[in-house]
């Protein structure tokens, strides 16, 4: 599975964004280790706290299917500069282990490991001395 592949994806699923308020589209499109691609788009809810982020769709749909371990995730919108997942967003990527993050525009894309959009995301309330 190639990058071009990944982001096509989510290009592809951008297109179903239902963003009424916003109008800010976005897609995402994320690689299980078994070859597998999972896509989503944003969802938006006139109680704006009640909207899903794409990345956050495409977890769940993967969840959903029985996918549990990741190798990466692409993020695409028509942007200035490639977008960037919300703090929500890669809270839950580190919870699934998402260790590659592809973000994305018409031009444009840039590659991060979670590590670096996320540092020390598994140190917490749960990582503690006994």
């Amino acid at each position: 599975m190639n990058d071009e592949t990944l982001l096509a994806s989510a290009w592809r699923v951008r297109d179903h964004a239902y963003a009424p308020y916003s109008e800010f589209a976005v897609g995402a499109a994320l690689l299980a280790d078994d070859g597998r691609i999972f896509s989503g788009c944003n969802v938006e809810n006139l109680s704006y706290g009640l909207t899903i982020c794409a990345e956050r769709v495409a977890l769940a749909s993967a969840i959903a299917a029985g996918a549990r371990n990741f190798t990466a995730i692409a993020v695409v919108a028509d942007t200035n500069v490639p977008i960037s997942p919300c703090g929500a967003c890669r809270q839950v990527m580190a919870e699934f282990h998402v260790p590659r993050v592809i973000l994305a525009n018409r031009s444009e894309r840039l590659h991060f490991s979670l590590a670096e959009l996320l540092p020390r995301a598994t140190t917490g309330i749960l990582d503690r001395a006994e």
